[in-house]
């Protein structure tokens, strides 16, 4: 899956480092009409809305909820904090926040025999939160990298890569191995935006071809809306977040191979490692249950599942 950068900018993945995408409701993506510039709400026949909430299914493990902060052990409630503008991993159906990624939050939090109750803000204030104690977890498709390392645990849950995507038929033959010279739309502070289209853009320059027309936007339901409206030629995103746009957006295909894969993590404290152990063996129990596989299966992410859970893991 593409991945966004991170400090508090996301790097690698969606976060190259940090990133975040934008607010794709279910569906949100859905042309509405040749030439119209609005955006329907209802999902194309066959896309990955989700279903029954794996949490049901989950019993709790007191062992697990002992390990946790006695402010969590007493409220009964994980603060978890995201940014719920990256459909389909964590975005906003009318008021309430869902997601591949808050399925997942969900179980994990019942396992731990809490409560997990989700506050939406901007991506680049979720690692200072968790720093701060205004959450005691954060999960928003967080690429795992040695920058965010040094500021938080991180328990792997995903991995996900980068995908460009185009117009039906790449009207304008984009080739993301060689994009200089096209214009193309990004979630600002992804790993995409950070990371990857600055690294194309000096080849670019070193060769003596064209700039890449890098078109910034402030969420990625804009940088897809811009492009089935013709407004730019390509855009790339973490590979979930490209896949599901396409699935969504009327007149868009994939262009290219996933590539960059890395894993997500959910962002603890540095301080709370009994916490991301507690999460670690939380996702370990609910992929041994079935969990796990029905919460990522839901979105049609079953191809970035894993099946360990390490505590900052190699990056």
């Amino acid at each position: 899956m593409p991945v966004r950068s991170i400090s508090t900018t996301r790097s690698a993945t969606r976060r190259s480092l940090l990133a975040t995408a934008g607010s794709l409701a279910a569906g949100a993506l859905v042309l509405a009409g040749c030439g119209s510039d609005s955006l329907s709400g209802a999902p194309q026949e066959g896309a990955a809305t989700g279903g029954a909430t794996p949490a049901a299914t989950v019993e709790a493990d007191p062992a697990l909820t002992a390990m946790l902060p006695q402010s969590v052990q007493d409220s009964g409630v994980l603060r978890v904090g995201t940014n719920a503008e990256y459909a389909p991993n964590e975005f906003l159906q009318g008021q309430e926040i869902v997601g591949m990624d808050i399925d997942l939050m969900d179980a994990v939090a019942a396992k731990l025999g809490v409560e997990a109750r989700y506050e939406n803000a901007g991506f680049d204030t979720l690692i200072t939160g968790v720093q701060g104690n205004r959450y005691d977890a954060a999960i928003s498709s967080f690429t795992v990298n040695a920058e965010r390392l040094q500021q938080v645990n991180m328990v792997q849950y995903f991995n996900a890569g980068t995908q460009w995507a185009v117009r039906e038929g790449n009207p304008d033959g984009i080739d993301p191995e060689n994009a200089c010279g096209a214009s193309v739309a990004v979630q600002s502070g992804t790993t995409q935006a950070d990371d990857d289209l600055p690294a194309r853009q000096q080849a670019c320059a070193d060769a003596g071809q064209p700039a890449i027309d890098v078109v910034p936007f402030g969420s990625q339901q804009d940088a897809a809306a811009a492009l089935a409206q013709g407004r730019v030629q390509a855009m790339l995103a973490d590979s979930p977040v490209t896949a599901y746009a396409v699935q969504q957006t009327e007149g868009l295909e994939l262009a290219g191979d996933i590539y960059d894969a890395a894993p997500y993590g959910i962002v603890v404290p540095l301080e709370g490692t009994d916490t991301a152990e507690a999460i670690s063996q939380a996702l370990q129990a609910i992929a041994e249950e079935g969990a796990y596989t029905a919460a990522v299966e839901a979105w049609g992410a079953e191809d970035g599942a894993v099946d360990e859970f390490p505590v900052n893991p190699a990056s």
